[in-house]
């Protein structure tokens, strides 16, 4: 008799431990265009610059993630990462613009190709607006 209560205590903890996964937050992430960016015309060698990018989130319910900053030789590929809650009723209406910076530091001469994302064409494919930042040494 001992052990079958015992048997049944086990089972009542085990069945009281369950996972309710249905109040869990869930969230996606998605890289939003750049609306506007800050760039000097020139860059001098050894320096660091602010760049400042403004974007606008699609809804209430998107959130500031980080930047997101591709390096390939001297291209560099900018976008906006926001994470969004999926569990969360949004509102239609579209937040002020925002605006985020990241310091560049210049390590190679010649010129530095910074590309945009401004987001998808009719056919889906990524957009970019591409500008080119000579370095000098002075």
């Amino acid at each position: 008799m001992k052990k079958f209560v015992l048997f049944i205590l086990f089972v009542t903890t085990l069945t009281g431990c369950t996972i309710d996964n249905d109040n869990q937050e869930s969230y996606s992430f998605e890289v939003q265009p750049v609306d506007s960016y800050t760039l000097p015309e020139k860059f001098i060698l050894g320096n660091t610059y602010e760049i400042k990018l403004k974007y606008t989130r699609p809804s209430e319910c998107h959130f500031f993630q980080g930047i997101y900053y591709d390096k390939n030789l001297n291209v560099r590929t900018i976008g906006i990462q926001t994470g969004v809650n999926t569990n969360q009723i949004c509102t239609q209406q579209i937040p002020a613009p925002s605006e985020v910076s990241f310091n560049f530091y210049v390590t190679n001469t010649g010129s530095y190709i910074f590309k945009f994302y401004k987001g998808k064409d009719a056919d889906g494919k990524n957009i970019f607006e591409e500008v080119e930042v000579p370095v000098t040494t002075n």
